[in-house]
């Protein structure tokens, strides 16, 4: 490791010489705590008794070379505080932890040969490519046993949800956080563990081949990284040298909406010890990206704009993904951030943040108000969905339907169409319509591609029992359906950040709630017309310069649950030619010269 980078917050690999390490001799311990008293080493191998460690370096690291401490025991380090007081901490550069309610590190040396040469070869940030994620909590997508611990592994995930992730369309996992964490209502977004992929789910080389398996099966994986705050637990990283060596002193600052200790991006090694974890997911365990976290809380002081720009916080973020970039330019590096701040994925060295995608929860928030709003009321809102194309080119937008949208009273994708139960199911097939042919990559919480009724909660696994009901069997074979066609037609994806692959043909249709807009590529041109009133509508195409279209993809065909036979092979269609919309529709035609 090198010190002065480590100091100045541009160290990338602080795992390599700090936490527990496994040698010929031993293992070595070693620490960051400048200011604490002494430091100890308790574990299985010295009966919890005090094996002191000698200050190195400048005096601000620890380390102790213990022979008997093997792979597989748990250990922990006792901080003296300046005072004489003393509490045992779990290692923050720990390779594995125990599961709760046990707080102690283990000693780990992971040994897996991953089998990705061809995809990690191939691999890029998928600008010019279909991007279609399906994000997942691991323990609560499927359970093996109806107890709140009955998870699947890592291997027998990776068993299960490969064939599902490819049946349904999807080319992306993204996962929500793995770092080893305390509390299960937290779905892992208070960390304790950041070099430690949680317990719960097996070893180490578990999430290895789980990762391996999925690169092997075209399918590339996400996780989601926290580098904004953490658990406020006292054994972990609050207070661990004795002082506030990670977070902030001052309550005002250090602690968040959350009730979570806020990192201090100003201080140099903490900005390594993030950064470091950061490679350590892309580089030890093939991750082909992260998704970071509540961005906008690092941008602005408590993610507020009235407080200010942050701007250690924003030259650690730009720090950070320059560096990664630089070691693996492939990687995907996408910010959760509902600011209007903007630069959040310009190259850094344009002035911008350095990420490859936005979520774009401007779209998110806009789309589900409007479909939320009875059909009667929709004129009101018409424009809702026309303003999205307004500020689209100010970032490369990702668009989002995820976790965050279907807890906490907020009711599930389905649920918040606005109509009663039976309306549901053809709103909800033409939202997703609007999204997959919208520019912009997609992502997608389990459940909603069945039809979700009950808000997820992470201590079950989905309602797989509905797909038992025709409903939630035509649902799904319509999200099959639309993700492939978003997967094979160049036209939804290739120019999505190009002003030259959009079009309105019509967003001025407010009485009658009809969009038409085109997508293009080079090699296709595909028309996206919509229906969201509760009325049948005609809409001639007039004038426009077309010679056929030929029916890709109906939401009103029967075998989705509408009333439209999609036994006709093509629907071809003359210039000039009016077209049927049924309520609550969406239509995608292929432009096809004569």
């Amino acid at each position: 490791m090198d010190f002065n980078e480590f100091y100045k917050g541009k160290e990338f690999e602080a795992y390599e010489f700090l936490g527990a390490h496994v040698g010929e001799a031993g293992t070595t311990f070693r620490t960051f705590a400048p200011a604490a008293e002494k430091i100890a080493v308790i574990g299985e191998f010295n009966n919890w008794t005090e094996q002191p460690m000698q200050k190195i370096y400048d005096g601000n690291f620890w380390e102790c070379v213990i022979p008997e401490a093997k792979v597989g025991m748990l250990y922990k380090y006792r901080i003296y505080k300046q005072d004489g007081s003393f509490i045992d901490h779990c290692d923050p550069y720990a390779f594995y932890s125990e599961m709760r309610p046990g707080t102690a590190s283990i000693i780990y040396a992971k040994d897996y040969q991953f089998h990705d040469k061809k995809w990690i070869h191939k691999r890029d940030a998928s600008m010019k490519k279909p991007l279609n994620i399906y994000e997942i909590h691991f323990g609560s997508w499927k359970k093996k046993t109806e107890e709140e611990d009955g998870w699947y592994s890592y291997e027998e995930m990776a068993a299960i949800i490969i064939p599902y992730l490819k049946e349904n369309g999807y080319n992306y996992v993204e996962i929500m956080p793995l770092c080893e964490y305390p509390c299960d209502a937290s779905w892992g977004y208070q960390a304790t563990g950041y070099y430690s992929p949680t317990s719960r789910y097996g070893l180490p080389e578990g999430l290895c081949r789980f990762v391996d398996e999925c690169h092997k099966n075209e399918i590339g994986v996400i996780l989601d990284y926290v580098p904004v705050h953490f658990a406020v637990n006292d054994y972990a990283l609050w207070n661990y040298d004795g002082t506030a060596l990670f977070e902030y002193p001052n309550s005002a600052v250090g602690v968040n909406e959350w009730g979570s200790c806020n990192f201090m991006h100003s201080r140099g090694e903490t900005c390594s010890f993030l950064q470091s974890a950061a490679y350590f997911w892309l580089k030890e365990y093939h991750f082909d990206g992260l998704r970071m976290d509540a961005v906008g809380n690092l941008i602005f002081w408590q993610g507020n704009p009235d407080r200010g720009e942050c701007l250690p916080a924003i030259h650690f973020l730009q720090t950070m993904n320059h560096g990664l970039k630089q070691r693996m330019p492939e990687c995907l590096l996408i910010a959760e951030d509902s600011s209007s701040w903007i630069g959040v994925t310009k190259p850094v060295e344009q002035g911008g943040l350095g990420f490859d995608y936005k979520w774009d929860l401007g779209w998110m928030n806009d789309t589900l108000s409007y479909f939320s709003t009875e059909p009667q009321y929709r004129t009101e809102q018409y424009h809702k969905l026309t303003f999205s194309m307004q500020y689209f080119y100010d970032e490369h937008f990702l668009l989002p339907l995820s976790h965050d949208e279907v807890v906490h009273g907020k009711a599930t994708i389905l649920q918040k169409m606005g109509t009663e139960y039976e309306g549901k199911f053809p709103q909800a097939r033409a939202l997703y319509m609007y999204m997959y042919a919208h520019p912009g990559k997609k992502l997608n919480y389990m459940g909603n591609e069945f039809g979700q009724l009950r808000e997820w909660d992470e201590r079950r696994e989905q309602d797989w029992s509905i797909l038992e009901y025709p409903v939630h069997q035509a649902f799904h074979k319509f999200m099959k359906d639309l993700n492939h066609c978003y997967l094979e037609n160049p036209a939804l994806f290739e120019n999505d950040y190009g002003r030259e692959g959009f079009r309105w043909i019509d967003c001025h249709q407010e009485e009658k709630n009809i969009y038409v807009f085109e997508r293009i590529s080079h090699k296709q041109r595909i028309v996206a017309i919509f229906n969201f009133s509760a009325q049948e509508q005609e809409y001639d195409f007039g004038d426009m310069e077309i010679d056929i279209l030929t029916l890709l993809m109906d939401s009103d065909w029967n075998c989705y649950g509408g009333n439209a036979d999609p036994s006709v092979e093509a629907q071809n269609m003359s210039h000039g030619r009016m077209v049927q919309l049924p309520p609550f529709s969406g239509k995608y035609y292929v432009i096809e010269e004569k």
